[in-house]
C-alpha cells in the first residue's frame, strides 16, 4: 500500500495525539458537557442496607420541593426488559423493578428537577424504610450460592495427579486480591433527549453500540430510533464497557417528564453503579523436577458476583496457558453475595490470576534454589499450551532478555535481605506477563473529498488511548496522506459498528477495519480508471500501485501516477467512500495459535524494616506489543497500566463494611491511590514483530502494562525482607519487623 519510507514517517512514529489541542483547551465535549434547552437535571436515591425489602417510601417531601419535576420508584417506574446479551455477558438487571433490595447504594429512586442543586436536595428528602435481612458479604459464608464453572471455561489437559506424583518439588498458596473500583477522573454522565419516538444519548460509555442495542431492547424502539454520542470520555479502565441502570433511569426520567435529562454520578456513586474488580481468592499448587521442569500446575479461583448478574473473571485461567506444563488443571467459581455488580477493571482475570500464578513461580523458584528468571525461561512455551499450535508471535523470550538486560538483573544477590543501601532494604522482583488476544467484528468508512482530505470513521471510542490518533496515522498511511490531511471520527453509534474499547482488541479490530476501508478505496479510485486508456493507471489493480503525497503511483515507475483530486474533478464527484469490516482471525484456518501481547516486568523496591514503608524504586517494563503504531502512545498506555499496577499492589482496596454492606472509603480522600511521589521514572521497551495474523499486525497493550506488577512488587519484598506476601494490598504491617 505504500513503501517503508512512508510508513517510517507514519505508522510508528511518536506523534503528539490529534486531539489534545482540544483537551488542553478545555474544548472536548464530554458527555456532561452537552445541554438542550429545557434541560432538566436528576439525582438518584440509594439504598442504606444490603439486603431486604423496601417496607414504604415516601416521595411526598421531595415532589414538593422547589423545581421538582417528578420522583420515580419501583411504585411508579414500567416494568422494564433486561438487556440484551453481549459480548461481555448479560446486561445488569433493569432498575426500579421491585422493592428488593440486594446491596448498599441500590438505586431506590430518581428525583427530576429543574436545576442539579434542586434534584440533590429532593434526593435527601426521599425517606425509605426497609425489611432487613441478614447481607452476604462474604466469600466463606456458608449460606450463599455458589457458582460453578460459569462459561464453561475450566481446563484440563494431562493427569494432574499423576503429574503431582512425579513432582521433586511443590509448592503451594492462597493468595488474595480485594475489590478494587475503576475510579476513572471523569464521572459517568448521561444526558437523554427524546424527540418523539426518537432518543438521543450522551454517555460516559466504552461502547455506543451496546448502549443503542441495549436501550432499544429495554424501551421496545427500533434502533434506527436511537443515536448514543461520546466523542470523549473521560475515562474508564472498564467501568464503560456495560450499560448500567443510571443510564436507563436516565432515558426513562426524560421520558417521563418530556423534557432532556442530565444525570452526572456522585464520586460515592460511582463505587456502587458502575462496576468494580471483584474480589478474588486463588490457590495456586506447582509441582516440578529438581532441574525446574514444571510437571503439574493446579490453579483453582473464587471471586465475588453480585446477586443477580453474570459478569465472569476466570482468574484461575491464565495458569492454563502461560507456561510449558504437560499436566494443568485451572477451576473458577463465584460467590453470590450483596454486594453491587462488578465489572471489568483494566486487565480483567489476569490482573488477579498472575498475581497468584506469578508470586507462586516465584516461591517455586525460592525452593529450587534457581533464579527466578532462569525458572520462566526454563518454562517458556514455545507454543501455545492449550491447542499445541505455534504462535502467530511470541517475544516473551526477547522480552525475558532485553529486559533483564536494561534492568541489571545480573546483579541480584540471590540472598534474601543481603542488597542494602544504608538503612534501607533493596529487593529485586520479576514477572511475566501474557495477555489472550481478543478482537471480533468490527466496521469502518473512509472517504475522500474533492479537496483531498479525508474523513475515516467508526462508532468506537476513545477513553484516553489514543485510538483517533493511532487511527489517524494508520488512515494515513493506507491512502498515502499527511497526516494533517486526514479527520478520524468516532463516539457515534449512527458511524459504522465498532466493538467496545476494552479487552485491548479495539485497535486490531479497528484497525484492521480502518486498513481494509481505505484499501477498498483505493480500489474504488483504480475501478474509475479501470477502462480509461487516458489515464497512466488503466487497468491497474490495488496490489499494483503505491501511495503517497495525495497521489497513486504506478509501482516501480512513480512518473505514471494521478491525484485523488485530479481523478475525482475528472469524473464529477464530490467525494469517494469506501466501507471496510475486519474479523477475528481463526486459529484454525491459519494453523497457529493467535497470539496476545507478552511481556516481563523488573522491579526494584526498597524498605524500612523499621518503619514498615515501601518505595518502589525502578520498574522496566519489556513488551511484546507487536506492531506498535505510535512510539508515544503505547508507551504512555505502558505507563499508565504500571501505575494502575503499583496502585493494585500498594494502594487500591475498596473497603466493605462487613455487617451493613456500606463501601466505608467510597471518596478520593479514602480510596487511596497513588500520586506522582509514589511513582518513580518508569522504562518501556518495546521488543518483537508485527503479529502474522492481523493485515495491521498490532496487539492490544492496554491491559499488558498493568499485568505483572502486583507479582512482580510482591516477589521484590520477599527477596528484600523474606516476607512472602499472598494478599494485596501491600501493608505496612505485612513489612514491619
Amino acid at each position: 500500500m505504500s513503501t517503508i519510507a512512508e510508513r517510517a514517517l507514519v505508522i510508528g512514529a511518536a506523534l503528539d495525539r490529534v486531539d489534545a489541542p482540544l483537551k488542553v483547551t478545555g474544548s472536548a465535549p464530554y458527555p456532561n458537557d452537552f445541554a438542550y434547552p429545557g434541560l432538566a437535571h436528576a439525582a438518584l436515591v440509594r439504598a442504606t442496607v444490603a439486603a431486604g425489602r423496601i417496607s414504604a417510601i415516601d416521595t411526598s417531601q421531595a415532589e414538593a420541593a422547589p423545581g421538582v419535576l417528578t420522583v420515580i420508584t419501583h411504585i411508579t417506574a414500567p416494568q422494564l426488559e433486561r438487556g440484551p446479551m453481549t459480548l461481555l455477558g448479560p446486561s445488569p438487571p433493569a432498575p426500579l423493578q421491585d422493592d428488593r433490595i440486594l446491596h448498599y447504594g441500590q438505586h431506590v429512586a430518581i428525583v427530576v428537577a429543574d436545576t442539579a442543586e434542586q434534584a440533590r436536595h429532593a434526593a435527601s428528602l426521599v425517606r425509605a424504610e426497609y425489611e432487613t435481612t441478614k447481607a452476604l458479604l462474604d466469600l466463606d459464608d456458608p449460606r450463599a450460592e455458589v457458582v460453578t464453572n460459569p462459561w464453561n471455561l475450566d481446563t484440563e489437559r494431562g493427569d494432574v495427579d499423576a503429574g503431582f506424583a512425579a513432582a521433586d518439588v511443590m509448592v503451594e498458596g492462597t493468595y488474595t486480591t480485594p475489590d478494587n473500583t475503576n475510579n476513572p477522573l471523569g464521572l459517568m454522565s448521561t444526558v437523554a433527549l427524546w424527540q418523539g419516538d426518537s432518543l438521543t444519548v450522551h454517555d460516559s460509555t466504552q461502547w455506543p453500540h451496546n448502549v443503542r442495542t441495549s436501550l432499544a431492547r429495554i424501551f421496545k424502539i427500533p434502533e434506527s430510533g436511537i443515536r448514543v454520542l461520546a466523542p470523549y470520555v473521560g475515562g474508564g479502565f472498564g467501568a464503560g464497557l456495560r450499560m448500567w441502570p443510571h443510564v436507563i433511569l436516565t432515558v426513562l426520567a426524560a421520558r417521563q417528564v418530556g423534557r432532556p435529562v442530565k444525570l452526572v454520578l456522585t464520586r460515592p456513586e460511582m463505587f456502587t453503579s458502575v462496576g468494580h474488580r471483584p474480589h478474588s481468592v486463588m490457590t495456586v499448587k506447582l509441582g516440578a523436577t529438581r532441574d525446574g521442569d514444571l510437571v503439574a500446575i493446579d490453579a483453582d479461583g473464587v471471586s465475588s458476583v453480585a446477586m443477580e448478574d453474570d459478569d465472569y473473571e476466570p482468574v484461575s485461567l491464565c495458569a492454563a496457558v502461560s507456561y510449558a506444563c504437560p499436566n494443568a488443571r485451572t477451576r473458577d467459581r463465584q460467590v453470590r453475595l450483596n454486594i453491587p455488580c462488578p465489572g471489568s477493571m483494566r486487565a480483567p482475570a489476569e490482573g488477579q490470576g498472575n498475581f497468584a500464578l506469578e508470586s507462586a513461580l516465584d516461591e517455586l523458584a525460592h525452593s529450587l534454589g534457581m533464579d527466578p528468571l532462569e525458572l520462566r525461561l526454563r518454562n517458556f512455551a514455545d507454543v501455545d499450551p492449550l491447542s499445541g499450535l505455534p504462535w502467530s508471535s511470541n517475544a516473551l523470550r526477547e522480552c525475558y532478555e532485553v529486559g533483564a538486560e536494561r534492568f541489571g538483573w545480573t546483579s541480584r544477590n540471590s540472598e534474601i535481605g543481603s542488597m542494602r543501601e544504608g538503612h534501607w532494604l533493596i529487593g529485586y522482583g520479576l514477572a511475566a506477563v501474557s495477555y489472550p488476544a481478543y478482537q471480533v467484528p468490527c466496521q469502518a468508512r473512509a472517504s475522500l473529498h474533492r479537496d483531498g482530505s479525508a474523513f475515516v470513521r467508526s462508532a468506537a471510542t476513545d477513553i484516553g488511548t489514543g485510538t483517533y490518533t493511532v487511527m489517524t496515522q494508520l488512515a494515513a498511511e493506507s491512502l498515502g496522506l499527511d497526516v494533517s490531511r486526514v479527520r478520524f471520527g468516532l463516539g457515534d453509534s449512527d458511524m459504522p459498528y465498532s466493538p467496545q474499547a476494552g479487552g485491548s482488541g479495539l485497535t486490531g479490530a479497528l484497525g484492521n477495519a480502518v486498513h481494509l476501508a481505505c484499501r477498498r478505496l483505493l480500489g474504488a479510485f483504480l475501478d474509475l480508471v479501470r477502462d480509461d486508456a487516458d489515464s497512466p493507471l488503466c487497468g491497474a489493480k490495488p496490489d499494483d500501485v503505491t501511495v503517497s503525497q495525495g497521489r497513486i503511483h504506478l509501482t516501480g515507475d512513480p512518473s505514471r501516477s494521478e491525484a485523488y483530486t485530479d481523478l475525482l474533478a475528472r469524473h464529477g464527484l464530490e467525494e469517494l467512500s469506501a466501507d471496510g469490516r475486519s474479523t477475528p482471525p481463526q486459529a484454525a484456518e491459519l494453523g497457529m495459535a493467535v497470539a496476545g501481547a507478552f511481556g516481563a516486568k523488573f522491579v526494584e523496591v526498597r524498605i524500612d524494616p523499621d518503619l514498615g514503608l515501601l518505595r518502589v524504586a525502578r520498574v522496566v517494563s519489556a513488551i511484546d506489543g507487536g506492531r506498535i503504531l505510535n512510539a508515544k502512545t503505547a508507551t504512555s498506555q505502558i505507563t499508565g497500566g504500571t501505575v494502575g499496577g503499583i496502585s493494585q499492589a500498594m494502594f487500591e482496596d475498596t473497603a466493605t463494611d462487613g455487617d451493613t454492606g456500606r463501601i466505608a472509603n467510597a471518596t478520593f480522600g479514602d480510596y487511596l491511590i497513588p500520586v506522582n511521589a509514589d511513582i518513580p521514572d518508569l522504562d518501556v521497551i518495546f521488543v518483537g514483530e508485527p503479529d502474522r495474523a492481523t493485515p495491521v499486525g498490532t496487539k492490544g497493550v492496554g491491559e499488558v502494562g498493568l499485568v505483572g506488577l502486583a507479582a512482580a512488587i510482591a516477589n521484590a519484598v520477599h527477596h528484600a525482607t523474606g516476607r512472602r506476601i499472598r494478599s494485596l494490598p501491600i501493608t505496612i504491617d505485612q513489612l514491619m519487623r
